[in-house]
């Protein structure tokens, strides 16, 4: 018989999970709190920090559901073109009419709504500076194509962040803009509540907002604490107080109270600190209270026969100057005792207040390579041949000329939109492999030991097979992604550096999260293919629930979603003798299945390396 653990040990156990569980529900909550504000006044703006994964999915869905149906919600892709976000010449209906359309973009489309920027990190200048004025201005101008208009575009916008180092966050200009900035690392969904809030009470709280007012309470409280944690903005503390209105508005109060005041502060201004400020020092009640002794033999009484004091010499007051730091501790004593410590226990890992965004290289991939023919297209977005429109409108002249309308003005080229041709090019194709490693049970080391070398080979050879590669690992409740995509050896290195293991197998949670990641990277034109390292023997649930019948039929679920996307995969059976699960998932994932239960850093990156890609690859391997 297997000994039994010590009682001890299992109740530190069972209370590290429950306070685990507790920290992930409060983050979750203050989530939601931040996304019902911005959901009552969206031109607060947020910054959502976070991996693409099931958290995430839930905080948009959450946005979704609190935003009425009238309300348009955007999708803004990372490497959208200039063209795209602004609009111009329609050249579809001005070929048809002979005169100039206006075809709207992406943010006059949105206007009255929400702008979702997805990737927010690698966005362009270009981009962000347009997003800026859009927000700054309310209104977009558009000069060219021979067309001069302003378009309204009253927007919110939420940037989705997935920066993993601190040179990857958004544009300066666009963090400026946005006063939310909250972080889902470590927030866990599962159990927690909603808060009672619905679309409707969000439309009320809408509502009610224009009567709110900031009393000059709030106000001096919200600019004391922007100046004692360092931020020098003027936005910050402006956006901080629309917070704290919009707070205010959800509780039906015609001005903010300490409880909005402190929301706002911890939401806006607390992730843009610079510094701290100190905590307030108790107060020495020595000058209160007289000694224990009750002797005052050091007083002594004034004598006649003493000389008068003599009195000070006037200062001048011109003469002192103020340093910095005095003002900074002046403003920081002012505020609340309780209010400094509720923000001290609320301190996390500072997000990175900005970044210089990405070249969007992956959004000019259609530009380069080598040219291998034309095909219909937008010569906005893409290179125009001239040549082969001219060829593919000529035979249709004769046509064209007897169907126009009597009296209508004659022209030298009757064109349509259908005969418009681009270049097509055919690049140097990239590929990403996406590792998902069972960290979990006796095994894990040796499975986490393998992931690793295959991971550094693989990287070594990126240059050649220009190869990305990303890891995620799922063990105990949930899955991580540990790597997003890289070239880096030492970003990978790092990152795997410290990976605990053991516990139950979400083998579920696993999937879905390699699935997410490689959903992403076949949006940014890379083949993606999905390694799966596993024993097949899942016994944790997606909803994080113990049982193994239910989570074998979410893993297979799971490994189905995988097939219907096209994914290519492959299933490395790690077991010490072929399991018959982790064989039925690669059938269900449409896989290429190996058994591999010594399998070593070069045979597992030799496995992967000839493992077949692309749509085709949905084949089983027998060992």
């Amino acid at each position: 018989m297997a000994p039994l653990r010590p009682a001890a040990a299992n109740d530190s156990a069972l209370s590290a999970r429950s306070e685990t569980a507790t920290a992930g529900a409060a983050l979750w909550r203050e989530a939601l709190s931040a996304i019902a504000v911005f959901a009552v006044d969206p031109r607060i703006g947020l910054r959502l920090a976070a991996r693409a994964g099931p958290v995430r999915a839930a905080a948009l869905q959450v946005l979704h559901a609190l935003l009425s149906d009238d309300i348009p919600v955007r999708k803004m892709p990372a490497g959208i073109s200039e063209a795209a976000l602004l609009g111009g010449l329609d050249l579809a209906a001005s070929l048809h009419t002979g005169q100039p359309v206006l075809e709207n973009g992406l943010i006059a489309d949105t206007d009255g709504g929400v702008l979702v920027a997805a990737m927010a990190e690698r966005m362009t200048q270009e981009a962000a500076g347009l997003v800026s004025l859009a927000l700054d201005r309310r209104h977009i101008s558009i000069e060219r194509d021979g067309v001069s208009r302003e378009i309204p575009a009253r927007i919110g916008l939420v940037a989705l962040d997935e920066g993993m180092e601190p040179d990857e966050a958004p544009p300066e200009n666009l963090c400026e803009r946005l006063g939310l900035w909250i972080s889902l690392e470590g927030a866990d969904p599962r159990g927690a509540a909603d808060g009672g809030l619905d679309a409707e009470a969000i439309a009320s709280a809408r509502n009610f907002l224009a009567s709110v007012r900031p009393n000059d309470g709030t106000i001096e409280t919200i600019c004391q604490a922007a100046m004692a944690f360092g931020i020098v903005s003027l936005r910050a503390p402006h956006l901080a107080i629309r917070t704290a209105c919009a707070a205010a508005a959800l509780g039906g109060r015609l001005s903010p109270s300490s409880g909005d005041v402190e929301t706002a502060i911890r939401m806006v201004l607390l992730p843009r600190a610079v510094t701290m400020p100190p905590m307030p020092e108790a107060q020495d009640d020595a000058h209160d209270e007289p000694d224990d002794d009750g002797d005052h033999d050091d007083e002594q009484p004034s004598s006649p026969d003493d000389p008068a004091p003599e009195p000070e010499a006037p200062r001048d007051d011109s003469e002192i100057q103020p340093s910095q730091d005095m003002t900074v501790e002046t403003a920081a004593a002012s505020l609340p005792a309780d209010l400094l410590a509720s923000l001290a226990a609320m301190m996390r890992p500072p997000l990175a207040r900005a970044g210089a965004g990405r070249s969007g290289s992956f959004a000019k991939r259609a530009r380069r390579g080598r040219v291998v023919g034309t095909r219909q297209g937008d010569p906005r977005r893409d290179r125009l041949d001239l040549l082969a429109t001219l060829r593919t409108a000529a035979p249709w002249q004769a046509i064209r000329r007897a169907e126009r309308a009597p009296g209508a003005p004659p022209r030298l080229l009757e064109m349509r939109m259908s005969d418009i041709r681009v270049r097509r090019h055919r690049g140097k194709a990239e590929t990403a492999t996406i590792f998902c490693v069972d960290a979990s049970g006796s095994a894990a080391l040796a499975r986490l030991a393998e992931a690793k070398g295959a991971v550094e080979r693989i990287l070594a050879e990126c240059y050649v097979r220009r190869d990305r590669v990303a890891l995620v690992a799922f063990r105990g409740t949930r899955a991580d992604v540990l790597l997003t995509e890289t070239k880096s050896l030492t970003r990978a290195k790092r990152s795997l550096a410290a990976l605990p293991a053991g516990g139950g197998t979400p083998l579920a949670s696993g999937i879905l999260a390699a699935l997410d990641l490689a959903r992403s990277s076949a949006k940014e034109g890379r083949t993606p293919l999905m390694a799966l390292l596993t024993d097949g023997r899942a016994n944790i649930g997606r909803d994080g629930a113990a049982g193994r019948p239910q989570a074998m039929a979410n893993a297979k679920e799971a490994a189905r979603a995988v097939r219907a996307c096209g994914i290519a995969a492959l299933v490395i059976d790690l077991s010490q003798r072929p399991s018959a699960e982790a064989r039925q998932i690669a059938a269900d994932m449409g896989a290429t299945y190996l058994a591999l239960p010594r399998a070593d850093s070069r045979a597992l990156s030799e496995a992967v390396a000839a493992a077949p890609r692309g749509g085709d690859a949905a084949r089983t391997r027998r060992p």
